[in-house]
């Protein structure tokens, strides 16, 4: 994705919230860790990153809860649906928004997951990408690809 000119929209199931991202996101990631789980209630979670001057909100903007020191998460407060998770990666304020939450989820392909180690284990993405235990936070990842079947 290297179109400067490229902008992403999405918004909630209601659209009381939409948003719009300039440029290409930072990354696109599979996150496994159980407060995103929460959030969602999903076994999975796909987030697409920008730094956070890139995001703009252009109706409703989304409601707020702090859900552990230096994390925000996003949503609406009219039909519910969780939108992102908000803190820092590698110095840099960020947006991330579920994937799902964009008009155009099929452009946004994941390029690793995250936080792995906390996969539920009977929940496997059959894909070859890199694995990290937490973050990748420069850390090389732990494996790549699905568990070996036994």
């Amino acid at each position: 994705m290297s179109d400067t000119n490229q902008r992403t929209v999405g918004g909630c199931l209601c659209g009381s919230v939409r948003y719009e991202a300039d440029g290409p996101p930072i990354c696109v990631a599979y996150c496994h860790c159980s407060t995103c789980r929460r959030h969602t209630g999903a076994p999975i979670v796909t987030f697409v990153m920008w730094a956070a001057d890139k995001v703009r909100f252009t109706a409703q903007d989304r409601n707020i809860y702090q859900s552990s020191s230096g994390v925000k998460r996003g949503f609406c407060g009219q039909c519910g649906t969780p939108l992102t998770w908000e803190g820092r990666y590698k110095d840099v304020d960020i947006i991330e928004f579920y994937v799902g939450t964009t008009d155009n989820p099929d452009t946004h392909v994941p390029e690793w997951h995250w936080h792995d180690a906390e996969r539920l284990a009977w929940f496997e993405v059959a894909d070859h990408l890199p694995r990290y235990r937490a973050s990748d936070s420069g850390a090389a990842p732990y494996r790549k690809g699905p568990l070996a079947k036994s």
